[in-house]
Parts: structure tokens; sequence; C-alpha cells
């Protein structure tokens, strides 16, 4: 019961719909979460998270996403996708538009889950509060338009965690999201989504280097104790900790070691 479902959300849920949903089923004592929400109105790819997997939400959460979206021109939305106050502007581009990538800044959306002073932004918003979230570095690995009908194009995007989509969309011009689909959250694919089959943790981590260890090595890392690292690794750069049994931990470089900071031992 420790792993991660591939599941493909339907338009209308939401992402606590779908926890909610695989905790009935799977029984009420069993701990699921997910590693990145994704808005009622999108489809796609959610790793739900069972178990022990709770613990690895932050490494998942960090993976770069990929989307499908199409986006309609000459209106904006007050949430930046159909479920907004729509207004008609007739303002539609003809040609080919600027499409950014690299390292891009970027102002989440008033109806976004981002926090300020503890409360959710979207929920301000909804009451009419004046919401004004600060800019944010976001990387935008590509943004290819795939089609283009009257006043809807659709576009690929692959982008680093925490980047808008709609936002892209909007900076466009005069445009809202009208569908967006997650394809894809680091090598996972939403073609391989199967809400029955729960992905063993080690083999959900295998973007994560490995180390083998045997003897006292893995006896130690399983009390949480640094051992020695040969390989000259990256700060902050994560691996996984294993031994013939499977999964010990995940370690993080330091100073020469590599000490665990999630354990999976006891």
């Amino acid at each position: 019961m420790d792993g991660v479902i591939l599941f493909d959300k339907p338009a209308g849920m939401t992402s606590h719909d779908v926890v909610a949903q695989t905790r009935r089923r799977l029984g009420k004592g069993t701990k699921v979460g997910h590693a990145g929400t994704l808005d009622p109105f999108a489809t796609g790819l959610l790793l739900i998270l069972v178990g022990r997997a709770t613990r690895v939400q932050r490494f998942l959460m960090a993976l770069p996403k990929s989307y499908l979206t199409v986006a309609r021109f000459g209106a904006t939305s007050t949430t930046g996708d159909s479920d907004g106050a729509i207004t008609e502007t007739g303002v539609v581009p003809t040609g080919d538009l600027h499409l950014p990538t690299g390292i891009i800044h970027q102002r989440p959306p008033a109806y976004s889950a981002v926090r300020v002073g503890g409360e959710r932004a979207y929920k301000l918003a909804r009451r009419g509060e004046e919401v004004e979230l600060p800019e944010r570095e976001v990387t935008v690995y590509a943004f290819d338009e795939l089609t283009r009908d009257r006043d809807h194009r659709t576009f690929a995007i692959r982008c680093s965690a925490g980047t808008y989509v709609r936002s892209l969309i909007a900076d466009l011009g005069d445009a809202y999201c009208e569908q967006l689909r997650r394809t894809a959250i680091g090598p996972f694919d939403v073609r391989n989504a199967d809400p029955e089959r729960i992905v063993p943790i080690n083999e959900a981590l295998a973007f994560l280097p490995e180390l083998r260890l045997d003897g006292e090595n893995a006896r130690r890392a399983a009390h949480g104790v640094a051992v020695q690292d040969r390989t000259d690794r990256t700060v902050g750069e994560t691996v996984r900790l294993t031994d013939a049994s499977g999964l010990i931990a995940l370690a993080e470089p330091r100073h020469g070691q590599l000490k665990p900071v999630v354990g999976f031992r006891g």
C-alpha cells in the first residue's frame, strides 16, 4: 500500500476529490496525498501518493510538467480559464506569436492556490478582495503552437514546477485557456495512468540516482546515519539508498557523505 498512483483526472473533479475517492477505495486508515494540484476545469495526470510515498511529495512536485492547452483569443477571463467571467474583446491575432521560453518572470493568477497571509489566493479573489501576488521566476523549456483555427490555437508546453499555464496564455494577448490537459510529470506519462495500480516507491523514484549499500552501511543508513560517498555529487542532489531488500532512504550529499533525509525502514 506504499507507492504512487498515476491518475487521469477528468474535468469537474478537484484534486482533493481524487484524494478522497482514493482514500475511500483503499480504506479510511490509509494515508493519501497528491504531488501537485490540477484546476477543476483541467484534465490529465495527477500523482496520487499512498502510504509512505507521501513522504516524497516534495521530490515529485519539483519535477517539470508537460501540458496541452487550447487557447481562445478575442476574450479574457477573470480566472484565466473557461470557469471565469468572460469579457469579449474581439482582438484576435492573425500572425505568429512570440512564445517565450527560458527563464521568465511570471505573476501567478489571483485565482490560484498560492497562500496570502495563510489563506488561498482564490478564496480572497472570490470574496472580491484585491489580490496582488509577487512575481516568481519559472522556466519554460518548450512552447510550441500545434494548430490554429480562427480564434483558437493549440499549444504544447513543457515547464518547470510552479509555472501557471493560464498566465502564459493570458500574457499572449486577449486570451484564456479553454481547455488544459497535463500530459506528463517528469518521467510519468498520462498514457500510463491506471487508478488500480500502485507503483512501488522505489520504482516511482527511479529518476533519482541509486547507491547500493550492504552490511554495516545499509544498517547505518536505515538508522539515519550518514554513509561515505566516493562520487562527486552536486549539492542538493537527492540519491536513493538501497540494499537487497529495496529502498532504505533518500539522502543528500554533505561533506563527502550521504545523509538520509527521508527514511523508509521501521
